[in-house]
């Protein structure tokens, strides 16, 4: 099965510092219907302006993964660590026990950012960070793995069984994706359009995919997206 979610059906805010969508209840959006699918719990795609951010707040059982497609943000936590995250940079925090950060846009452009919340397969594990950067070739016509819990050499890792690509395809290109042991996939576009299976999709349009063996991706347009391969659940 796949379910199609169109660009205009998102949750979307605008607070003026912060233009917001998101795909799963968050804040004061709640959906008993769209909490999570499989193990993903949170999916925003935010644009932060200059001079603002996420003021130091508190988190725990999650496992959070920042990707920055424009701009750069400015990461401050309770463990001590404080650095800069931009384009092509993958930021892992692994809340467990419990840990407070903030992230701030000190620059002079907007920040777009992703932030995805995965559940983590253990409870209570111990607060920790890591980034890493890619150079944008590494998902140039191809399906590149930036984090993963699954044991992938030379990504992010985190503490949930599953695994985060990004992707750049020039218009024309074709891609077949195996879909094993009945997992779940969800699928995000950036930008750009591609058949999925039969289904078009276009700019900001999601998938969740359950219940398939393989997907079939054909480029329409030049188009960027995140898929995430999770395991399998009931919701």
């Amino acid at each position: 099965m796949i379910r199609i979610i169109r660009a205009a059906e998102r949750y979307t805010a605008d607070r003026g510092w912060l233009q917001t969508a998101w795909l799963f209840s968050f804040d004061e959006y709640y959906d008993p219907e769209n909490v999570q699918f499989s193990a993903l719990r949170v999916f925003n795609d935010d644009v932060v302006q200059p001079g603002h951010g996420f003021p130091l707040h508190p988190h725990r059982e999650a496992e959070i993964i920042t990707i920055p497609l424009r701009g750069e943000l400015t990461h401050e936590d309770t463990l001590g660590n404080r650095g800069v995250i931009g384009p092509g940079d993958v930021q892992q925090m692994t809340a467990g026990s419990g840990v407070r950060h903030s992230e701030r846009n000190e620059g002079d452009v907007p920040v777009h950012l992703y932030q995805i919340w995965l559940l983590p397969h253990t409870a209570g594990l111990p607060p920790s960070y890591d980034q890493r950067h890619y150079d944008a070739q590494r998902w140039h016509n191809q399906l590149a793995p930036v984090a993963s819990g699954r044991g992938i050499p030379d990504v992010v890792a985190f503490h949930t069984d599953a695994t985060i690509y990004r992707a750049a395809f020039d218009a024309g290109h074709t891609l077949n994706y195996p879909i094993e042991d009945d997992r779940c996939v969800f699928l995000y576009l950036t930008t750009g359009a591609l058949d999925l299976n039969g289904e078009r999709l276009a700019e900001h349009d999601q998938a969740r995919i359950r219940g398939e063996q393989h997907l079939h991706i054909r480029v329409e347009e030049d188009t960027h997206f995140v898929l995430i391969d999770l395991p399998p659940r009931t919701r």
